[in-house]
């Protein structure tokens, strides 16, 4: 994980680090920076912006004799990669399903993306990491489209050993989830989780659909689920769902697989909604809540995990 950009950043450090910061000097180390980001899946917007920052802190900075300036140069690409992964908006999963439950009412989560980004398997991770805490919870197989939808996710539940509301393929996706939500209320479930068809954002029928969906449960949380290892693909993804539906927040998957990290230094940047959890391999428990600062470690390299 963060390989690729772990090594960029290493080599930023060790060319500033020999060099007086004077801007003339920066200028052209960092233009070198920025393209190796982009090359790393980070978005552009994003690459300029880590740059701008970085000359901004360093730039004219006189350092002592005995200074560390290499320790200097890490901690301005800390400061800076945490500003950029920290959004206003705060979203915990937990924390909401629990103030659901006092007020007896299930929380309603929709999920979002396209095929083949692992979001049916997030889904059963999400339900599995709500087991553990304690909570009840219903799935919903609001993906009508797909062949195979219906059986995958049935899987998941036989396996969890939660109930499944399905209905037959080419079915109304919204009816799924209404029926769902309503059997949740009914026995006092804590939490409804939803699967959508994994539909390419340019699919306007189906985007539709998303939107009736969204409509008809008016969920809690609407979750976007984006395939890390495709890079500003997943990001593009992201903003172009969000204009359809007003999505919460991201899961990021195949992270464990992702040497570059780009889409997850750029999601929470630019569609300025925060990343809730991290998917790092196909076992349920393979999921982990996002945290800026470990995040930062890891590229950091201070960190061994």
């Amino acid at each position: 994980m963060f390989e690729k950009l772990r090594e960029a950043i290493s080599g930023l450090i060790s060319k500033v680090s020999t060099v007086e910061l004077k801007p003339e000097n920066l200028r052209e180390i960092l233009w070198e920076f920025k393209l190796m980001l982009i090359e790393n899946d980070v978005a552009l917007a994003v690459a300029e912006r880590i740059c701008n920052e970085i000359e901004s802190k360093l730039s004219g900075l006189k350092v002592g004799r005995f200074e560390d300036k290499r320790k200097i140069i890490l901690g301005a690409l800390r400061e800076t990669l945490l500003e950029i992964l920290e959004t206003t908006n705060k979203v915990d999963l937990i924390d909401l399903v629990e103030k659901k439950r006092s007020i007896k009412e299930p929380c309603i989560v929709v999920f979002v993306g396209i095929n083949g980004t692992g979001k049916t398997t997030t889904i059963a991770k999400i339900a599995n990491l709500l087991l553990k805490k304690g909570y009840s919870v219903v799935l919903a197989c609001s993906d009508t489209f797909r062949a195979g939808s219906i059986e995958q996710l049935e899987q998941h539940a036989r396996r969890l050993g939660v109930h499944m509301v399905k209905h037959k393929y080419g079915s109304d996706a919204a009816a799924v989830a209404y029926d769902a939500v309503q059997y949740a209320k009914a026995r006092g479930i804590n939490a409804v989780l939803i699967d959508t068809a994994g539909r390419m954002q340019t699919n306007k029928n189906l985007m539709a659909e998303m939107e009736k969906i969204a409509r008809t449960v008016k969920p809690d949380l609407i979750i976007f689920v984006g395939d890390a290892l495709t890079g500003n693909d997943a990001i593009a993804q992201a903003e172009e769902f969000n204009k359809y539906v007003d999505v919460s927040g991201s899961i990021l998957t195949k992270m464990d697989a992702d040497a570059k990290g780009g889409a997850a230094i750029s999601i929470a940047y630019v569609t300025k909604k925060p990343i809730l959890f991290l998917g790092t391999g196909q076992k349920y428990d393979d999921i982990e809540p996002f945290n800026p600062e470990r995040v930062i470690d890891r590229i950091l390299g201070t960190s061994q995990t």
